[in-house]
């Protein structure tokens, strides 16, 4: 049996800054942007991995949460600690460079890890952590 990662989720409270991250910053393509009243739904992904995307949703969307969980989930999503995801390159530095020169936040430069990982880290503009590892 085969399984892999197909879709996963990460909160996007501004779409348009979200996806000039994901698209400009980082190379992934746009495959879907869906909208629904003041909502969008854009579905990104890597351009040689079509099997794998990542939906850039509005949090908090579900109609059963409530206002306090509304309130939580702006709060950690402001303090960058809602949601994350790790990505991997060959060229970590390469990929660092050219994802700083756009702007983005870094939280960390490329070092390596006492648990044996080379990586650095960029924050999105919701809030997302964004960890790259070097292959």
């Amino acid at each position: 049996m085969s399984i892999l990662i197909h879709q996963t989720f990460l909160p996007a409270d501004d779409p348009e800054k979200s996806l000039a991250f994901y698209r400009d910053a980082l190379g992934f393509e746009v495959r879907n942007d869906v909208g629904y009243g003041d909502l969008r739904w854009i579905t990104i992904g890597p351009k040689d991995q079509p099997q794998t995307s990542i939906v850039l949703n509005p949090p908090a969307a579900d109609p059963g949460i409530t206002d306090a969980e509304r309130r939580t989930i702006a709060e950690m999503m402001a303090k960058g600690s809602y949601a994350g995801i790790v990505l991997a390159t060959e060229d970590l530095s390469g990929a660092f460079d050219r994802i700083q020169a756009t702007g983005a936040e870094v939280v960390q430069e490329p070092m390596d890890q006492p648990y044996g990982v080379r990586d650095c880290a960029f924050r999105d503009p919701a809030g997302n952590m964004v960890r790259i590892s070097q292959l």
